[in-house]
């Protein structure tokens, strides 16, 4: 069971949604590190149905890497699968099964380099850090690195080993997501102009976000390294009303900011509130209980790590990737970076245009890509 092929077999045939948790999964992995007489500390969260894990072997100290992977999975549900999504099949050289790309093909090897080089003299430290509810905002790391930062880790870097089809990356956005509340006042839809309809407040709202949208995309700071060079805002949902003859009093609106590291989302949210207010003021005039609230439902900070950095320059030797890049999705590596202050690159086998869909899979030639950087890794590190 340590070879990165059985392991992703393992590791895929746990059904490790987000809302499921992924208890089981990591209790495998812990017990696993453990017949191999490696000692890993489990942090499980407060619901006990999910937790983190992090392991360390080769001296104590500062320095060293953290390979970092989360191990919960989106859901499946409405989707169309080929084959059980939580049993691996191989077909042509691709292993599909839902989270082979994102991210248990990359967690797979990093297990299986892990316990290799436990057997080897290490000459600096070699960290593995398994997380859960990253793909609902980075949730569950937050409590690890706290845990982590307190009892005075220092590492020289870390690799965070999102599907990057095993290029170098060395950023990505950041993201705030929020919800605007809009509260109205309800009559019978016959009588309509007599009331203040939420749907009509959320609509003007959200005019408001394209408008700012708009602005960014205009005059706002750029950064050529990335697909869509700006900051975007984005509304993804809008509920409200419950019959087509009652104007409806509540309506809610979830909007996201996905920034570029050079602006700053809350600033953008404060431009928000404040025309969230304005537009309050002035419908209390005519009723006193109109209110737009808006609260952040989940922020995670951008990544921005200097490509001339050594750190850098050993990931592009090791992985053999040309000149770095930056993703568009978002990772726990902005969290690393802030609270350690240590260079992160994010690398790590398939492509994100797998991940999130009907049988998602992974190459075989990419797991093999990675295999060969993390043993690279190590090398690096051996006495």
């Amino acid at each position: 069971m340590t070879n990165a092929y059985a392991l992703l077999d393992k590791l895929v045939s746990f059904p490790t949604v987000s809302r499921n948790g992924n208890i089981d999964l990591i209790g495998w992995v812990h017990d696993l590190l453990q017949q191999e007489g490696i000692r890993s500390r489990l942090l499980p969260s407060d619901s006990g149905d999910r937790a983190n894990l992090f392991a360390t072997i080769g001296p104590d100290g500062p320095g060293g890497v953290v390979l970092s992977g989360h191990t919960d999975v989106v859901p499946t549900d409405g989707q169309n699968w080929t084959s059980d999504a939580f049993s691996l099949q191989e077909r042509n050289g691709l292993f599909y099964g839902r989270g082979t790309a994102d991210m248990k093909g990359f967690v797979a090897c990093a297990i299986e380099t892990f316990l290799q080089a436990a057997r080897k003299p290490l000459n600096a430290p070699l960290h593995l850090a398994l997380s859960y509810d990253e793909e609902i905002g980075c949730v569950g790391v937050r409590p690890m690195l706290d845990d982590l930062k307190r009892a005075g880790l220092k590492p020289a870097w870390v690799l965070v080993g999102e599907p990057t089809s095993m290029r170098v990356a060395t950023g990505h956005k950041g993201k705030l997501a929020a919800r605007a509340t809009c509260c109205g006042h309800a009559v019978h839809s016959a009588l309509a102009p007599t009331g203040l309809n939420a749907l009509h407040m959320a609509a003007d709202f959200l005019s408001e976000i394209r408008a700012l949208q708009n602005e960014t995309s205009q005059t706002g700071p750029r950064d050529t390294d990335f697909d869509i060079p700006y900051t975007t805002l984005h509304a993804g949902i809008m509920q409200g009303g419950t019959a087509l003859n009652i104007v409806p009093d509540v309506c809610t609106l979830d909007f996201e900011i996905r920034n570029v590291a050079a602006q700053d989302a809350r600033s953008l949210l404060e431009r928000l509130f404040e025309t969230a207010s304005r537009q309050e003021t002035v419908l209390k005039d005519q009723f006193p209980d109109a209110s737009i609230r808006i609260d952040v439902l989940n922020a995670y900070p951008s990544l921005e790590t200097p490509s001339d950095s050594p750190q850098v320059a050993q990931a592009r030797a090791i992985s053999g990737s040309n000149a770095p890049l930056k993703v568009a999705f978002g990772t726990e590596g902005g969290l690393f970076r802030q609270h350690f202050d240590v260079p992160v690159v994010i690398c790590g086998p398939g492509s994100m245009d797998q991940g999130h869909k009907p049988d998602e899979f992974i190459a075989r030639d990419q797991m093999e890509l990675c295999r060969r950087m993390l043993a690279r890794l190590v090398d690096t590190q051996a006495a």
